[in-house]
């Protein structure tokens, strides 16, 4: 494994463990050049279904677009990184549970939308604004007072 401060390829294992969800090896990793620790992950490779675009273009699956835009909506917001992961996680999941060989790109923005509303519900709104392309204000007032209603029921819940 190539370090990624030195780009030195001898480094030693100092720690491993199951990630939380037990699909990945999660090892802590020191490079033996210039002594800096990194983490690295294991994973099962696993054949993620091709993405069918909106104007019917596939293109293959990738994991860092979908993680890149949940960052870009959680931005600022008391999300860690460890969180945006398992909703990256918790979306493959689910995608791979579905067993089809192509999956609209409609089908993992509503996945993370429901993710990220039980998430934050910031981050909900900035993402949903970008992924429905709210065509006027009034879409976006409609989904923010169906947020509000949501967790208004949910806090009476609570009572």
């Amino acid at each position: 494994m190539r370090c990624p401060f030195c780009g030195h390829v001898q480094n030693r294992v100092v720690d491993s463990r199951q990630a939380s969800d037990a699909t990945a090896i999660r090892r802590r990793r020191e490079c033996e050049e210039c002594n800096r620790r990194f983490t690295t992950y294991e994973r099962v490779e696993e054949v993620f279904p091709r993405i069918i675009k909106s104007d019917d273009r596939r293109e293959d699956y990738d994991r860092l677009k979908v993680a890149r835009g949940i960052q870009l909506a959680a931005n600022k917001r008391p999300i860690s990184t460890t969180a945006i992961d398992e909703v990256v996680d918790r979306v493959e999941r689910r995608m791979l549970d579905e067993g089809r060989r192509e999956i609209p790109s409609d089908w993992i923005g509503m996945a993370i939308t429901t993710e990220l509303r039980n998430l934050d519900p910031v981050a909900y709104i900035r993402f949903a604004s970008v992924y429905r392309a709210f065509s006027d204000i009034e879409e976006f007032i409609q989904e923010l007072q169906s947020l509000e209603a949501s967790s208004d029921v949910s806090d009476q819940g609570q009572e």
